[in-house]
């Protein structure tokens, strides 16, 4: 008897603690140790539950308390807080630690958003040694997509301080804003940092926000079809691989291992880097292989060394006396290898690479760095290589669907689960996937931002936008330029929209790289914008801001905005062209005078437009006392 009553006693614990561990509260992923809430506002603390559970939290030395609907979730309301910190949460049984109140924004975009710290590493490689500020901090949000549904959680993310360890995979863009603002406000600073490099406006809109684009709706649709992903990546995976291997299989400096210290390779073209290898081969895909000597003093073989390869289109393996020390798989990324002690020796020494590429021009990219550093010195390696083509293919590498940026897919992933997250506003740096429909951009952007401040509930949240960067060879005459009209696209929007800024970038981009480096520029720039919108602070955030033009004889006479018309005196004014009657654009003059600027070319004897920096690569000048540039514009 005994013995069974134990058993039962036991078996009714078992369930009641199963019970007890089955209502435990869950808390959303952005709801965590470490995070920073929004000062000034009232906050909503969210998460699930058993239905009918009691939910209570304390802060701050109140409690709050709830119950869960019949759905699970729950939420409870806190007041407007000051900044400050560190702070303890508990709600019910889960102690949150470290909390800080302060300003937090979402970062969002594609890829120069997303690009990490250590991608900046030859421009901020000091400070990024050196940095360690509890006050700023991110949640870098998993990149995924959803076609089905939003989510209404993240699957993972946590809240770091930035020290040296963290700040590597921190967005560059967005730790110089949280850094410029910090040091103005010494208000934490939080960054809820959510992008996808390549990724187009659309794949950031939820179905509701495309109903007047059918085609992009039709394309959600589809992909809501697991199946029709499973088949498709495994076909193109396929493809790729079969692909690879026919190339890995015909390339004969793989079998006679062309990477070889020993290799005798006095029967090789040689060609300058950087440069192409298609110039003097002409056309094709394939397999080449590249090799250069150099001479090393005596005591290298024991150090250690930096290689740089600038960039190379599209892949590369590179090896160092035989030794592989390092490889990237797509153009983008710069070749930085770390060359480990005992692989170079003293004396003779071979760098060799094997670049493979798979569709357009295969080349060494021009304007970027090429050399060897060891023992504090530099080693130029640009100048002549030898080369040899290991393989052709006889049709180019199999293409890719890119699922991951179809629309809706990262709004319903990456967008969504953070709507409860009381935030101060948003910053987006993107627009370079949306050049190829130029014209749509600016109504898809508004619509976003519309629905971005309503699904968060704060129709006034400061929108902060990033105007497209130069890029691309220069032309020398004024051509249409789909860059051109995508940043007037967003130079629109800053202006129809309130509480929306631009922060101009035309004048630190890299017309080799689609990613230029100064990234702490675009943040300064955007914390300016933030200062003046978020903070209405009286300071001048913008370069001269178009506002309307004038007619008079064979001049266009323009104006701009009060406060922004204090140009910044140079010798000659660039970047200005003139339509004429005929509808032809031309190159023009130009002057400031007295707040305006005079536009104008002695052939045109009756304008009817001016455009500003209009081109993929523009080089105007124009820019305000404080330095900061115009935004490109048409006066049409």
């Amino acid at each position: 008897m005994k013995i069974y009553c134990s058993k039962t006693l036991f078996l009714i614990i078992a369930i009641f603690s199963v019970f007890l561990f089955d209502a435990k509260v869950k808390l959303p992923a952005l709801v965590s140790d470490g995070m920073i809430l929004q000062r000034n506002q009232k906050l909503k603390i969210w998460g699930y539950a058993d239905k009918g559970e009691k939910v209570m939290v304390k802060f701050l030395n109140k409690t709050y308390s709830t119950t869960a609907d019949n759905t699970g979730n729950w939420n409870i309301m806190l007041p407007e807080l000051k900044a400050g910190g560190p702070f303890t949460m508990t709600i019910n049984d889960i102690t949150l630690k470290d909390i800080l109140i302060g300003d937090v924004w979402v970062a969002s975009g594609q890829s120069n958003m997303e690009l990490p710290m250590r991608r900046l590493t030859p421009l901020y490689g000091e400070e990024m040694k050196t940095v360690n500020n509890q006050n700023i901090r991110f949640f870098t949000v998993p990149q995924q997509y959803n076609f089905k549904a939003p989510q209404n959680d993240l699957n993972g993310g946590k809240w770091e301080a930035t020290n040296p360890q963290t700040i590597l995979n921190f967005s560059g863009v967005a730790y110089f804003f949280a850094k410029n603002l910090y040091e103005k406000n010494k208000v934490p600073v939080g960054i809820i940092h959510t992008s996808l490099g390549g990724s187009p406006v659309q794949a950031w809109m939820d179905a509701n926000s495309l109903k007047k684009y059918p085609e992009y709706l039709t394309e959600a649709e589809k992909w809501k079809n697991d199946d029709l992903i499973k088949s498709t990546e495994s076909g193109e995976q396929a493809l790729s691989k079969a692909w690879y291997a026919e190339l890995d299989q015909s390339d004969i400096g793989l079998h006679q291992h062309w990477e070889n210290f020993d290799l005798d390779d006095s029967s090789w073209k040689t060609m300058n880097v950087p440069g192409s290898w298609e110039d003097q081969e002409g056309s094709f895909e394939g397999s080449v292989w590249f090799r250069k000597e150099i001479i090393l003093p005596k005591g290298s073989a024991q150090k250690t060394a930096f290689l740089n390869l600038g960039r190379i289109k599209d892949a590369d393996v590179t090896y160092i006396n035989g030794v592989k020390v390092g490889n990237v798989t797509y153009e983008y990324p710069p070749r930085w290898y770390d060359i480990p002690a005992g692989v170079l020796k003293d004396g003779k020494n071979i760098i060799a690479v094997r670049v493979t590429n798979g569709s357009g021009k295969g080349q060494f990219i021009a304007d970027k760095p090429y050399y060897l550093e060891i023992g504090g010195q530099k080693i130029d390696l640009k100048g002549t290589w030898k080369y040899r083509i290991g393989a052709k293919m006889e049709k180019m590498a199999p293409g890719q669907t890119f699922i991951r940026w179809k629309p809706t897919g990262l709004y319903n992933s990456m967008i969504n689960p953070l709507i409860n997250y009381k935030v101060k506003g948003f910053l987006w740096y993107q627009g370079e996937s949306n050049t190829g429909k130029p014209k749509e951009y600016g109504d898809l952007l508004t619509t976003m931002i519309n629905d971005w401040r309503s699904k968060w509930n704060e129709k006034d949240a400061p929108f902060l936008i990033v105007q497209l960067a130069n890029f691309m060879e220069a032309k020398k005459q004024p051509i249409e330029s789909n860059w051109a009209e995508l940043r007037d696209q967003q130079r629109k929007v800053s202006l129809n929209l309130p509480q929306t800024g631009l922060a101009v970038i035309i004048d630190i981009g890299e017309w080799n790289d689609i990613h230029p480096l100064n990234k702490k520029t675009v943040g300064d720039r955007l914390a300016l914008q933030s200062l003046k919108i978020a903070d209405k602070e009286n300071i001048i955030a913008d370069g001269p801001v178009y506002q309307s033009m004038k007619v008079d004889g064979n001049k266009i006479i323009l104006s701009f905005k009060k406060g922004t018309d204090d140009f910044a005196q140079v010798s000659e004014l660039k970047g200005f062209a003139i339509k004429n009657a005929d509808g032809n654009w031309v190159w023009a003059k130009a002057r400031a005078e007295g707040g305006k600027i005079i536009v104008w070319n002695d052939s045109v004897e009756k304008p009817v437009a001016v455009r500003y920096d209009w081109a993929d690569n523009p080089d105007g000048n124009l820019k305000n006392k404080t330095g900061l540039p115009a935004s490109p514009f048409t006066t049409e």
